[in-house]
């Protein structure tokens, strides 16, 4: 057995800070993940002259986060870096340990247990007690044994590695799946045997003359405007052959396209009525986070225009970047009164039936890249507005032939999920291998 104080000298190099001299500062982060530059800050903006200078190579740990991992190696781009009395550096004595093996030493339950029964003092203000920190006894092996252990333990780490890049495969292999299933949905393929035992389901031409006619009733009783008619669809717009029976349409034909809450119109005056707000930063690909909705004023002429109904679809317009245009998530009605900011658009399907059919559209590859194609700029840049959504060409089914499709994905989906979970369940068990592998390897060690 040694006292970690064998292994650890603690170094004092005091440091005076001077107005005019740019230091780099550290931080260290929690759960194992290191030794970090926190930034660069002139002496003058330093509060605290008295510090203490670290070298590259040092071990140093954070007084009141140890308990949680934050302790590491000084880097080599932090050398000469200054650092207050919160964090403990030390040099290593290569005559107890090697220095691989050190590094290894830090990630096992022992070192971690030695920081956590160092902490004293009340529940929110623990730091490490020094003097306990220095005198607790570890089992080190020799030197020779130290060595050995390494083969062990690396013989164990790429064993982990190799378990890690297989799951990394299957999740990538699942991404593919899920949009393929999504891809054949929209294709009709998913479907085939479905049409030919259903051969005389309504069209989708009367599913579309239906809506027609319902937003025209609206025009007419004034709850929409009047829009102008799109051009038809071009056979260069059309990226796959759709089945019969099935309708090429815009999206405007099968829904209103209408944009969200402006600065402006939320700075209007007169009677305000506050309303749960929903942002870009709530809309994920297929998902609503909820959990930080913001409240805004709304004047009461704005209102009807902006609540949300249930099965409202919902299109993020985008910053500028390919990956963030177009994420779509399907309203559920969970909080009402809501209403959307002017960077998520809201499409409001003309029968409420066709949402989980059209939210495919938007999820599905071919979707994405019409919507990439459309939102693209002639900068570079993506941005979807209200014009390039309802300008969309969209594949409709019929009406009854989306219902069987809707839950075959679904089914599929809920295989993929039980994929999913599997594959979590790997990468948790890979993840504690490390620490099995450490565990066994000191235990064998006493």
């Amino acid at each position: 057995m040694k006292r970690i104080g064998d292994i650890l000298v603690r170094n004092k190099t005091q440091v005076e800070v001077e107005d005019g001299t740019s230091y780099k500062q550290v931080t260290i982060r929690t759960n194992y993940k290191g030794v970090v530059l926190r930034g660069t800050q002139d002496g003058a903006t330093i509060l605290t002259k008295s510090q203490f200078a670290v070298s590259a190579g040092q071990f140093i740990l954070s007084r009141i986060d140890a308990r949680n991992g934050a302790f590491g190696i000084i880097p080599d781009k932090l050398e000469g870096a200054i650092v207050t009395n919160d964090f403990l550096a030390f040099d290593i004595n290569d005559d107890e340990v090697e220095r691989e093996f050190f590094n290894v030493f830090l990630q096992s339950p022992v070192f971690l247990e030695a920081c956590i029964k160092a902490s004293r003092g009340n529940t929110n203000r623990k730091r490490v007690d020094e003097d306990f920190f220095l005198n607790y006894q570890v089992n080190l092996p020799s030197l020779p044994d130290q060595h050995d252990l390494i083969k062990q333990i690396n013989k164990g780490r790429t064993k982990i590695a190799l378990a890690q890049g297989e799951i990394a495969h299957q999740q990538s292999l699942l991404a593919k799946l899920k949009q393929a299933i999504l891809q054949e949905a929209i294709e009709g393929k998913l479907t085939d045997d479905w049409r030919a035992v259903h051969p005389d389901v309504e069209p989708a031409s009367q599913l579309l003359g239906r809506i027609q006619a319902e937003k025209g009733r609206l025009i007419a009783a004034k709850r929409l405007r009047h829009e102008n008619p799109l051009p038809k669809i071009t056979l260069a717009e059309i990226p796959f052959e759709i089945p019969k029976g099935w309708e090429w349409c815009r999206a405007s034909d099968i829904g209103v396209v209408i944009g969200g809450l402006t600065k402006n119109a939320a700075k209007r005056g007169g009677h305000k009525r506050l309303l749960p707000y929903l942002r870009v930063a709530n809309v994920y690909a297929n998902r609503l986070d909820l959990s930080d909705l913001q409240r805004i004023g709304v004047a009461d002429s704005e209102v009807e225009k902006l609540l949300l109904e249930k099965d409202d679809l919902l299109v993020v317009e985008g910053n500028g970047s390919r990956d963030q245009v177009g994420r779509i998530a399907r309203w559920d009605g969970s909080v009402d009164p809501c209403v959307h900011q002017n960077h998520v658009i809201k499409v409001r399907l003309g029968d409420p039936k066709v949402a989980p059919w059209a939210l495919y559209w938007f999820l599905s590859p071919s979707g994405r890249n019409l919507i990439e194609d459309q939102a693209r700029t002639s900068t570079g840049l993506y941005n979807l507005s209200t014009g390039k959504v309802a300008n969309l060409p969209i594949p409709l089914p019929p009406l009854a032939e989306q219902v069987a499709i809707v839950e075959r994905v679904e089914a599929l989906m809920m295989t993929c999920r039980a994929l999913e979970t599997e594959i979590e369940h790997a990468r948790t068990h890979a993840a504690y291998l490390l620490q099995a592998v450490l565990r066994e390897a000191f235990v064998s060690a006493s």
